[in-house]
């Protein structure tokens, strides 16, 4: 499935409490989660030390950080959409987050979304998604929530 290409805000309105697509899957192995840890300063033991996971956690390896997961959005998100004309992209929140199912290091996870709410703002369009991060490996739910971004469009000439 290609993504979804948008180029003003009607081409937004067709999907509106629609989804709007599926990323593909991604790994998520050990070597992505010790980055994070580094670039975090989160190096708690359950994510980075394979050997005493192996005796000690419930999940007898290491898990994906919660935040690592979210942290993927913007990746995931990019297989998906397409925005053309665009001055830019702004974060503008999140909200109704929740945390399911753990990750385990090399396990694979992608993103489905809907669109949720739209605003037209005079030249930038506000829009929320309902997105769900999926484990390939459990079928469940690792993050599911709901984001909001404000995209910019380049004024016409």
């Amino acid at each position: 499935m290609g993504k979804v290409i948008i180029n003003r805000y009607e081409d937004f309105e067709q999907y509106l409490g629609k989804p709007i697509g599926q990323s593909d899957w991604l790994v998520v192995d050990q070597n992505r989660i010790n980055m994070f840890a580094d670039a975090t300063l989160d190096h708690q033991w359950i994510h980075v030390d394979v050997e005493r996971c192996k005796t000690e956690s419930p999940f007898g390896q290491t898990i994906v950080h919660g935040y690592l997961t979210l942290s993927l959005l913007p990746y995931l998100w990019d297989q998906i959409i397409q925005v053309n004309n665009l001055e830019r992209l702004v974060n503008y929140g999140m909200d109704k987050m929740k945390f399911g199912q753990p990750v385990l290091s090399g396990q694979s996870v992608r993103m489905s979304t809907k669109l949720e709410e739209l605003a037209n703002l005079r030249g930038a369009i506000k829009m929320s998604i309902r997105f769900t991060i999926e484990v390939k490996e459990s079928g469940k739910k690792a993050l599911e929530g709901v984001a909001t971004f404000i995209y910019y469009f380049k004024k016409e000439a």
